[in-house]
């Protein structure tokens, strides 16, 4: 028997303190539409850009390496908190100019936990002033569902504790996923567009008796059963730019982000100024969901970058707002093609 899981129907069964269910009630109340996202979407897009386009790395000559984590809805119970890193390189190869990456990520909303891992590589060339990268990426996504923390109150109207489409059971399934990007790089801008989760890879989720062919409490064969995430297919179009002040120590820091699973699409847009190299300030705004205050420090090959959201819907009155830091570090790498220890005639020296 197949079952397709629901995430907006799980999710209201997630927490057992009522807080957590007089909030969904108020979002849907007043008509406000989360996006139900199957990658974490990150204010601070920028620092780990490789999460949702895999041709974006290795841009310059720098090893980086970044990690953070966001907690959104901070108040309420068991509400979504994501986890990521990532780090990128470029490489040359048979006279060519190459990119690899590697991230990974862990998301939980309610019940749900999402692990992604991903291996990234990518092909540059030069055009039109500027620099193409074209990227894939190949990995597995995991998805696990706490069947065994389903509580549904006594008197719920809108659900059957007898539901056989509610499992009670943990769940648990793996998937190979890609993906694909481009991304072209000026001096004073960078854009790209990429799909994730290319072919929409369906997990089946299995449970534990499933897997060792055990039997209900009723004494029913259960192992024909199993439960089915679908990750979905989801487009991203983002651009950062560098635009320095003439005669100042500022620099405009403008960078957008629009995403689309072909069923929702919402967008977030970050402008921060930087002063001296060193510390960068601004504000974000993410389509009816939050506005963002952002604060980061760089500090020699050290990047500190932390942000603040305020929530523009209903949920505001049971959360006190969504919190994100990332740390990161850079290390220079020598792509050149001379070598740099050759020795020089004593006779012009």
């Amino acid at each position: 028997m197949r079952r397709f899981l629901s995430q907006d129907i799980i999710k209201t069964l997630s927490g057992r303190q009522p807080i957590l269910i007089i909030a969904l009630m108020l979002t849907t109340l007043t008509g406000f539409r989360a996006m139900s996202q199957t990658d974490p979407l990150f204010s601070q897009f920028y620092h780990t850009p490789g999460l949702y386009n895999p041709s974006w790395i290795g841009l310059d000559d720098w090893l980086r390496i970044r990690g953070g984590g966001r907690l959104q809805w901070v108040g309420v119970d068991r509400a979504p908190k994501a986890f990521a890193g990532a780090a990128d390189m470029p490489f040359k190869f048979l006279e060519k100019k190459w990119a690899t990456g590697l991230n990974i990520y862990n998301l939980s909303e309610g019940l749900y936990s999402t692990l992604s891992l991903n291996a990234q590589l990518g092909y540059k060339f030069r055009k039109f002033n500027g620099e193409f990268t074209v990227g894939l990426q190949l990995g597995l996504y995991d998805q696990s569902f706490k069947g065994s923390e389903v509580y549904i109150p006594d008197g719920d109207d809108y659900h059957d504790p007898s539901d056989d489409g509610i499992p009670t059971q943990d769940l648990h399934g793996t998937a190979i996923d890609f993906g694909v990007g481009l991304t072209y790089k000026h001096k004073y801008f960078t854009a790209g567009v990429s799909c994730t989760h290319l072919g929409s890879p369906s997990i089946r989720l299995k449970t534990d008796s499933e897997s060792g062919g055990e039997s209900s409490s009723t004494g029913g064969d259960i192992t024909d059963r199993y439960f089915e995430f679908q990750a979905k297919r989801t487009l991203y179009l983002m651009g950062e730019g560098n635009i320095p002040i003439k005669n100042t120590l500022y620099e405009i820091l403008p960078a957008i982000m629009v995403y689309s699973d072909f069923t929702f699409t919402g967008f977030e847009a970050m402008a921060r100024l930087k002063y001296r190299k060193f510390i960068t300030g601004g504000i974000g705004y993410r389509w009816k969901e939050a506005v963002t205050a952002t604060i980061g420090v760089e500090l020699k090959n050290f990047t500190v970058g932390y942000s603040y959201g305020y929530p523009l819907s209903e949920i505001r009155k049971v959360s006190s707002g969504n919190h994100e830091i990332f740390i990161g570090y850079k290390m220079k790498l020598d792509l050149g093609d001379k070598n740099r220890h050759k020795h020089k005639s004593i006779r012009i020296m």
